[in-house]
């Protein structure tokens, strides 16, 4: 890459040849275009506005009718806002792993449950967060698809688009009972793992929530609701602690 050092390697997210720097391109160009068009629909927002006001009869029509056009048009701005801010994950400009663990500890730390971030057992797969409670264990990835990827299961198979997402469910299946067989066998008390995915960018069906092939992947904002409505006493508050306790000392800090 012109400009760019021989001895740091290349982030793809920010070519000129990556998905996500073709995405910025055109949103920056079509920025004009959302202009206009947000403008039409002030203008038609103020003449609905002025013929309320006109037909009711209310007072300070003109004020009224320029009310409802700046209320559409900031509406229609926050609508576009918000559908590229939920790309920022997948487009590199934020790191999901920093979200999630902040929604994850603001929802269950005051509820006895412990949050370990970035674990792996030494020499296999890691993952990003690590959560032990009175209802069980999690693991928890973050990842991020682009945002015409459809999210889905049919027949209780895993799709990204038209691609089988096996491999990627059996990985982190695999290595939720790595860690389990590990806290297992250093503690003594029987654990089993749920693996999550925490999906930052991508369609989601209503409710975003899927479950196939033993993984459950869901929107963020929802990981510590699901946990929560936990309602089984896996573990006591000792037995938490004792877990947590041993997790951070066997488990490599990535």
């Amino acid at each position: 890459m012109p400009g760019g050092s021989i001895y740091v390697q290349q982030d793809a997210k920010f070519t000129g040849a990556s998905p996500q720097w073709y995405y910025e391109k055109y949103w920056r160009e079509d920025t004009r275009t959302r202009r206009r068009n947000r403008a039409i629909m002030a203008a038609v927002g103020f003449a609905i506005g002025l013929a309320l006001a006109i037909r009711f009869n209310l007072p300070f029509s003109v004020a009224y009718a320029l009310g409802l056009a700046a209320l559409v048009a900031a509406g229609d701005w926050y609508w576009h806002w918000s559908k590229f801010r939920a790309t920022a994950v997948w487009r590199g400009r934020r790191r999901g792993e920093t979200i999630t663990g902040k929604l994850l500890r603001s929802s269950l730390g005051k509820h006895g449950y412990r949050i370990l971030d970035g674990r792996s057992i030494r020499g296999q797969a890691s993952i990003d967060h690590l959560v032990i409670g009175p209802g069980g264990v999690w693991i928890i990835d973050n990842e991020s698809w682009s945002p015409d990827t459809e999210i889905a299961s049919y027949g209780g198979r895993l799709f990204f688009g038209e691609k089988f997402g096996t491999k990627v469910a059996t990985g982190l299946v695999d290595t939720g009972n790595a860690f389990a067989g590990l806290l297992t066998k250093e503690t003594g008390i029987p654990v089993t793992i749920t693996p999550m995915i925490a999906v930052h960018c991508g369609m989601m069906p209503r409710g975003g929530l899927v479950t196939a092939e033993g993984l459950t992947l869901l929107k963020p904002r929802l990981a510590a609701r699901m946990i929560r409505a936990t309602s089984s006493a896996a573990f006591s508050a000792d037995q938490v602690e004792t877990l947590a306790r041993v997790a951070a000392r066997e488990l490599q800090r990535i």
